[in-house]
């Protein structure tokens, strides 16, 4: 099932607003979880009525939805950098410089409030897959495009393909780093890199 989803405010107290109760949303989900928080928790946090909070979101999946949405517009602000920064370069100057992207987008997820548990409501709500799904191809879709101008005998739906599987590789193991402790965060960071580089060097064996 996919969520209606508004559109965001344009007055700028509106859009404040919003911000605000998603940052406190963030906060909270930190605390108590996905199972435990609510609107009514969310509103008293923010110093809101629940009706205000209303104006902006329908239920806490609709917030949560926003909070997932919010999260991945910022991972992908990272990718349009890193591919404007190094797509010039070729299939060889991205690879180079693949670390840079999985570090980057670590950290801003990191920054994130309440990333991890945004992160575990995507996978376990069956209302929120779709946003995950949705940030994953648009990831992969921009990759493509980068890489295809480099392989033009190559039909896209393999490349696509490749780097599909490569695309996830990266996020699982960043999700994996907010649970396990016993590896060190920049020698999974430094394999994953490796990989990826290998897929983008050759982005079509086993396509």
């Amino acid at each position: 099932m996919t969520l209606a989803v508004r559109q965001p405010p344009q007055q700028d107290r509106a859009r404040h607003t919003r911000e605000r109760l998603l940052d406190v949303a963030g906060a909270l989900l930190a605390e108590v979880g996905v199972d435990r928080i609510s609107t009514n928790m969310i509103a008293a946090r923010a110093g809101l009525t629940p009706p205000a909070l209303y104006r902006y979101f329908d239920d806490k999946y609709a917030v949560l939805e926003a909070l997932g949405r919010r999260l991945m517009d910022r991972q992908n602000a990272v990718l349009e950098r890193w591919i404007a920064r190094h797509a010039p370069g070729g299939l060889a100057g991205m690879a180079e410089h693949i670390g840079d992207l999985l570090a980057e987008n670590a950290a801003v997820t990191r920054a994130e409030p309440g990333a991890v548990w945004i992160l575990r409501a995507l996978h376990a709500s069956p209302q929120l897959v779709h946003v995950r799904l949705e940030s994953h191809r648009h990831v992969t879709d921009r990759l493509t495009d980068a890489c295809a101008p480099q392989l033009p005998g190559t039909e896209r739906k393999i490349l696509w393909s490749r780097l599909r599987l490569a695309v996830e590789l990266g996020f699982a193991a960043d999700e994996m780093l907010y649970e396990e402790d016993r590896v060190s965060v920049e020698t999974v960071l430094a394999q994953v890199a490796a990989t990826l580089r290998s897929v983008l060097l050759d982005p079509t064996d086993g396509g």
